[in-house]
């Protein structure tokens, strides 16, 4: 391992989503990883998926009984001897089961305890279930997203379960670490989808706040509002994605085009916008995508092919990047950011629940005669 987190270990308890993409970030930048899986989805190597959740990768993973009462002493043990513990309970459960922030940094102080939910530790929807969709839908992002007189249209569940979730839980660790080196002191990373998806808009409330956006669902300058910033389907039946918000950028749009100024009219003179959006339609349909492609190369007109994720993997710029990797047979997106020096790789370590229990517990301390105890006693498996 060469990237800029070797060195650090964590803890990750299973969950779903945003903890995981956490714990995979982490695991992509060098650092050591285990998954605590139930007990009960303890797999052999014959059981394998043939279709693994790339989501897990590059972690080892130990089977443990977070019920049973010798559970949670198993989880204590390892945070004494690692650097961060990240969990995805709904407020109270890690406290029932006995790992909770209090005992675990009792038992090493320095420790980071990462905390992901969707609304977040304190108020009064704290402990009520939800998904992506919800917590986006309460912080204001879900009501911008989506064309006019239409329903708002869920982005993925990207805003709030991997932006706003696993990727700040992740910025929240380090930056909890980094204090960790100065004061010798561990604490708590409360990160809630509803406070990271928030977050994420703040330069949309920005322009909310000096008259660049009307609150009005698909009229504004970057929610597909503006016939200059939006898609447009093509002759073959795909799409291209047209960003030329500078002057220059849309003058070269509509070189590329074949298109006079005069035609299309002002650039940011709403009113003429939604003739400027049946031009431009119509232009876009004459030609195939890849025929776009080509009559816009070498001008900086902010144009892209809209590709899916059959075909991502395929453009020139991806493969020159290796934007996307192909591991044990699955294509998957590849670790970022890129480090020069250190730099992150996905870990040849096949993730398999339950896999590596001896041999992660054996490096943190336990000695043979304790791991065939706590197997006989169904504490690990």
């Amino acid at each position: 391992m060469t990237g800029p987190l070797t060195g650090y270990s964590f803890i990750e308890i299973a969950g779903l989503g945003p903890a995981p993409f956490c714990a995979m970030m982490l695991a992509d930048m060098g650092a050591t990883v285990v998954r605590v899986d139930r007990a009960s989805r303890v797999r052999t190597v014959a059981d394998r998926s043939a279709s693994p959740d790339v989501l897990n990768r590059g972690r080892r993973s130990v089977g443990v009984d977070l019920k049973h009462p010798r559970g949670a002493e198993v989880v204590l043990r390892m945070a004494e001897a690692s650097d961060g513990l990240i969990e995805g309970f709904r407020p109270g459960v890690a406290e029932r089961l006995g790992i909770g922030p209090e005992p675990a940094l009792a038992r090493n102080q320095r420790l980071v305890y990462g905390r992901m939910t969707g609304w977040g530790q304190t108020g009064p929807r704290a402990t009520q279930a939800g998904h992506d969709i919800d917590y986006i839908a309460l912080s204001g992002v879900l009501g911008a997203v989506g064309p006019r007189n239409a329903n708002p249209v869920p982005p993925l569940n990207l805003v709030g379960d991997f932006g706003g979730g696993g990727m700040l839980l992740a910025f929240g660790l380090l930056a909890a670490l980094l204090e960790a080196q100065k004061s010798g002191r561990g604490q708590v990373v409360d990160a809630a989808m509803i406070d990271g998806s928030a977050l994420l808009s703040t330069m949309q409330y920005a322009m909310k706040h000096g008259g660049l956006w009307d609150g009005e669902r698909g009229d504004n300058l970057l929610d597909g509002g503006a016939p200059f910033y939006s898609t447009y389907r093509t002759k073959d039946d795909h799409f291209i994605a047209v960003g030329a918000l500078e002057p220059q950028f849309f003058a070269d749009l509509l070189t590329g085009l074949g298109l006079e100024a005069a035609v299309v009219g002002d650039q940011y003179a709403r009113a003429g916008w939604p003739q400027m959006r049946r031009v431009f339609a119509d232009r876009f349909q004459d030609r195939t995508q890849a025929e776009w492609v080509s009559a816009f190369d070498g001008l900086d007109a902010c144009i892209a092919p809209v590709l899916d994720f059959d075909t991502a993997h395929e453009d020139p710029h991806n493969m020159e990047r290796q934007t996307f990797l192909e591991v044990e047979g699955f294509r998957q997106p590849a670790p970022a950011p890129r480090f020069v020096r250190t730099p992150a790789a996905i870990p040849d370590r096949a993730y398999l629940p339950g896999s590596h229990t001896d041999e992660v517990l054996a490096a943190w301390g336990w000695s043979g005669d304790e791991l065939k105890a706590l197997r006989m006693e169904g504490a690990i498996r």
